[in-house]
Formats: C-alpha cells, structure tokens, sequence
C-alpha cells in the first residue's frame, strides 16, 4: 500500500513541477524555477520508490498520464490555453490506455502442481 502512496506523490509533484515551470516562463520569477527542481526531483524519488512493489509499466503509465491530464487540465485553467476537441479525445484515449495498462497486469499467483511444487505464476 505504501508504494501506491509513493506513485501517488510522484505523480502530485510531477504535475506541480511541470507547471511551475510554465509559472516560471510566463513570470520570469525564480521561485517558479526553484519549485519546478524540487518537485521534479521529489517525483523522480518518489517513483523509484514506488517501483519497488508496483510494476514499472503500470507505474510509469499511471505516472506520465495522469499527470498529462491533470497538467492539461490545469493549463486551460489557470493558464487560458486553448483545449480542442481533438485534445478532449486524445485524453478520453489516455485514460482508456492508462486502465488497459492496469487491467493487462496480473499478480503473480500460486500454484500447487501434481508433485506438492510450489510455483509462481504470470
């Protein structure tokens, strides 16, 4: 449970680093820079962390697109980019990939053969 935790942070400091940094073009202030370091290295952290006991296709999805939703999300609303139709699908298609990614990875379960052997299964 611990290393959901850690995705989960990765994933909140990963979308707040991103956009300090768009803070940081568009202020010219050095806070949003200073923010965007940390953040960005804390997700990093955080991350590896959480690949330990979560697998690493399902981290790394789960990682880079719900962060690139909720970037995008942000950057309509408190940017006032401009968001398409298009756009809207190709995050309607994130979401779908992202759970696809999560559904198609099994624990690996226990089986007891003939011979009383225990083996691990895909």
């Amino acid at each position: 449970m611990i290393y959901w935790i850690f995705l989960g942070f990765a994933i909140v400091a990963e979308i707040i680093g991103t956009l300090s940094m768009k803070y940081a073009s568009v202020s010219g202030g050095m806070t949003g820079h200073i923010v965007m370091y940390v953040m960005i290295t804390g997700s990093y952290v955080m991350l590896s962390l959480a690949v330990k006991r979560v697998a690493l296709g399902v981290a790394y999805a789960l990682w880079e697109g719900i962060g690139i939703l909720f970037i995008t999300l942000f950057s309509v609303t408190l940017f006032d980019e401009p968001i398409s139709a298009l756009k809207v699908l190709g995050l309607v298609i994130l979401v779908a990939g992202i759970l696809l990614v999560k559904s198609g990875t099994n624990k690996a379960r226990k089986q007891v053969s003939p011979r009383g052997d225990n083996h691990a299964t895909a």
